[in-house]
């Protein structure tokens, strides 16, 4: 099961992610708790390993803005509502992850990966489960949207995405990561995931 940690904010979260062996972290540029400058987030990157995945996340982005990120931190992945995506030039070698949210058309045609989420980002606000589970047997769908340690594997139970990704909920405060929730959320996930092949 695919794990993005999103919303990071300083190196102590940078180190959690990687000793929890996570595949993608993600940084926010939209207004939020968790905002970072390009600059920020270069530097917070510089200290994950080859082979972790860095996402640049926006909603809405201006090009200036889009180009400032793709030239400073240079992101493996631009994570942005699928809209945005009609209009923005995203730099060469930056792949694209479309956000597409409950209550809102779907992009037809299906891109081959999405992350599916409610319809406000990084508020702990849950994604309606029984859409997601639809579009999953569309798409590789990367769930999103109040998952916890608590809740994570009744919504891959539900779901059967490709991956999850959790930002507030392994959270001490609104854009402080907690290194042991996100310990005890990647657990969660692996033992969800694991059952699940288990059942199949």
């Amino acid at each position: 099961m695919w794990i993005k940690i999103c919303g990071i904010t300083s190196a102590d979260a940078v180190a959690a992610a990687v000793a929890a062996d996570v595949d993608a972290i993600g940084f926010v540029f939209a207004p939020s708790p968790r905002q970072v400058t390009p600059g920020q987030a270069a530097q917070l990157a510089a200290l994950a390993p080859p082979g972790l995945l860095k996402f640049a996340v926006a909603q809405h982005p201006l090009q200036m803005k889009v180009d400032e990120i793709c030239r400073i931190l240079r992101p493996d992945y631009f994570q942005t509502d699928f809209e945005d995506l009609r209009e923005l030039r995203i730099a060469p070698g930056v792949k694209l992850l479309p956000v597409v949210r409950f209550g809102r058309q779907s992009p037809h045609p299906m891109p081959a990966r999405i992350l599916f989420e409610g319809p406000t980002s990084g508020i702990g606000e849950l994604a309606d489960w029984g859409r997601a589970a639809e579009l999953a047997h569309q798409t590789e769908l990367i769930l999103a949207g109040g998952l916890s340690a608590d809740n994570v594997a009744d919504a891959i139970r539900a779901v059967r995405p490709f991956g999850v990704d959790v930002s507030s909920g392994v959270e001490s405060e609104p854009g402080v990561k907690d290194p042991y929730k996100i310990e005890q959320f990647v657990r969660a996930v692996r033992d969800a995931a694991a059952r699940l092949e288990t059942d199949t």
